[in-house]
């Protein structure tokens, strides 16, 4: 947060919901397991680069957990921001497992409406 040009990746060997959470309150705009490196560093440097985060897919179901775990607790887990029906439409195709790719096919979009709608999704969540 002191810098507020720079664009952070944590590349990491833990699988693991705290420090992902940890990363995402620290400013990483990626998380990036050092096994899945080879597949998505690139992607997640790419994505940096056009101010957009990247989460491997495990990551995006502890987001939603975390989400209805505060709608649960009857926290407005938006932070006051509302999601629109699209965002929630691609927020439960996410949970179900879909890839943006298989989102975009589906709703028939682009991939990079897909990804801006997650980055937009993220934001309104404050993460």
């Amino acid at each position: 947060h002191l810098l507020p040009g720079l664009r952070m990746i944590v590349l990491t060997m833990y699988d693991n919901e705290q420090f992902f959470f940890e990363a995402l309150k620290a400013g990483a705009g990626g998380y990036v397991l050092k096994s899945l490196a080879d597949r998505d560093l690139l992607e997640a440097c790419r994505a940096a680069m056009r101010d957009e985060p990247f989460l491997y897919p495990g990551a995006t179901g502890a987001l939603i957990r975390n989400y209805l775990e505060r709608a649960r607790r009857g926290e407005d887990p938006t932070g006051g921001s509302t999601l629109t029906p699209r965002e929630e439409e691609i927020l439960k195709l996410v949970a179900e497992g879909h890839s943006s790719k298989d989102i975009a096919a589906l709703l028939v979009i682009s991939v990079k409406t897909v990804e801006r709608h997650r980055a937009n999704t993220l934001h309104k969540l404050g993460l």
